[in-house]
């Protein structure tokens, strides 16, 4: 038999016995709960000062993760480090996050015993999933704030408030990078809450068991999995993770908003039902039984299948609503990206220099790139792009071109790597009159609209 606890109705002159505890008790005495455990206090403390510190040891090396987007840019401005940091949290951090926040936050009662005291002392199933709910995602948008603001603050004691290069090679002002990176980090938020809805669902549904907290580090690895692998592109944007990517596009120049806003508009989605999901579970819930390990067939009828449905339906509607297909990424794209990203650091290169400006009009440079040496289709990711960049410098007759190896992600961003000649791209260093500076056409990253483009 299931034994639930009902909240009763009750009148202004009832007595306070008979009353359940308001809210914002209940919450007040959960966030007591939720900031006490060591682990929690560990993570604040990392979350404060860990990309700081971090930040700060790259400054003092002298090779950059420059396998990472951003990374060659750490040593030239502050903004350079954020983005840097929040790569890395969407794939680890914030994971990590979720799990010990949300996914605890349910199953520790069970593992402790003590439901039956906080029911008697709430008297509403209701409020206290409420409370609960609030308190966890209190604590995440803490962590995550943590990570920013000590990204930031550390990138600008260590480097100081520069341009930013974007994403296609032009620059941004420091106002300007600014609130983009601000921006990057409010849209990371929602693939974040969709990971704590899920720890949510994983707390209610796992009782004691372990994988309750596991669910969220589970769920957001195998998104980060997906990504790399290739799928096509309205499965990727289906997964809350892709919004863990999509945020380059804000540094592209016209911005990228389409996959952005998908991703963020799917990643809520799954926030709201699978915290429905859980809420449902909670107060459907047995809690006369002591030893509980989870609800086994409702945990996949009310858990598992509906998210399930979800993803096949968010597909569906993607499909139908785009009109994308396959990888996305295509040849036209991949040479129309290049060559932009190479007019705009060809200026800045010869700025370096000391050479007299020119304008991307005045270079009109162009990209033929093949694939595997044109011998399959010339779509998809794959490290076997070879792009050959012309360009056209004002009063030279001859036309100039480099050559670069491309590694294309299935995700749609893409490394160029330069392959000569040595004067333009061969080398990751320019002599200047000031002495050598980073070579911007050494390499570079990219980043491809997986979606139609008219």
């Amino acid at each position: 038999m299931t034994a639930t606890v009902a909240e009763t109705p009750t009148s202004p002159d009832a007595p306070e016995a008979a009353r359940p505890v308001p809210v914002g008790r209940v919450l007040r005495f959960e966030l007591v709960k939720q900031f006490s455990p060591w682990r929690i206090r560990l993570l604040i403390i990392l979350c404060l000062i860990g990309p700081g510190i971090l930040i700060f040891g790259i400054k003092q090396q002298a090779t950059l993760p420059s396998d990472t987007l951003f990374g060659r840019w750490m040593h030239e401005t502050a903004w350079a480090g954020s983005l840097v940091t929040l790569g890395a949290a969407g794939t680890w951090a914030l994971p990590l996050i979720t799990s010990l926040v949300a996914g605890d936050v349910f199953a520790s009662e069970d593992r402790l015993g003590t439901w039956r005291h906080l029911l008697v002392a709430v008297r509403s199933p209701r409020r206290i999933f409420a409370a609960k709910a609030v308190a966890s995602l209190t604590a995440i948008l803490l962590l995550v704030t943590g990570l920013f603001v000590s990204s930031v603050v550390g990138g600008l004691l260590a480097v100081g408030d520069k341009p930013l290069i974007g994403v296609d090679g032009h620059s941004l002002a420091p106002g300007d990078a600014a609130v983009r990176v601000l921006m990057a980090w409010v849209c990371a938020l929602a693939p974040t809450l969709a990971l704590a809805a899920i720890g949510l669902l994983g707390s209610v549904a796992m009782g004691r068991s372990p994988m309750g907290l596991l669910l969220p580090m589970i769920a957001g690895f195998g998104m980060q999995v997906a990504q790399m692998l290739p799928l096509p592109v309205v499965v990727r944007l289906a997964l809350p993770g892709y919004a863990f990517i999509s945020w380059i596009g804000l540094f592209d120049e016209p911005q990228q908003l389409g996959p952005l806003l998908i991703g963020i508009a799917v990643s809520l989605v799954w926030a709201v039902v699978a915290t429905a999901l859980a809420y449902t579970l909670f107060v459907r819930r047995d809690f006369t039984n002591l030893t509980n390990d989870g609800t086994g067939r409702r945990a996949l009828t009310l858990g598992v299948l509906p998210m399930a449905g979800v993803f096949l339906a968010t597909i569906g509607v993607l499909a139908a609503a785009t009109g994308a297909s396959g990888s996305g990424i295509d040849q036209s794209k991949i040479q129309q990206s290049v060559a932009t990203a190479f007019a705009h650091l060809y200026r800045l290169q010869e700025q370096e220099l000391n050479r007299p400006p020119v304008t991307e009009a005045q270079l009109a440079a162009s990209a033929s790139c093949v694939k595997s040496e044109g011998l399959t289709a010339q779509e998809g990711p794959g490290n076997d792009w070879r792009c050959t960049v012309s360009w056209h410098v004002p009063g030279v007759s001859l036309t100039g071109q480099a050559v670069y190896q491309l590694d294309v992600n299935a995700n749609g961003r893409f490394i160029a790597d330069g392959d000569g000649p040595q004067e333009v791209n061969g080398y990751f260093l320019v002599h200047t009159s000031d002495g050598d500076v980073p070579n911007p056409l050494w390499q570079f990253d990219g980043n491809i609209d997986l979606l139609p483009t008219h």
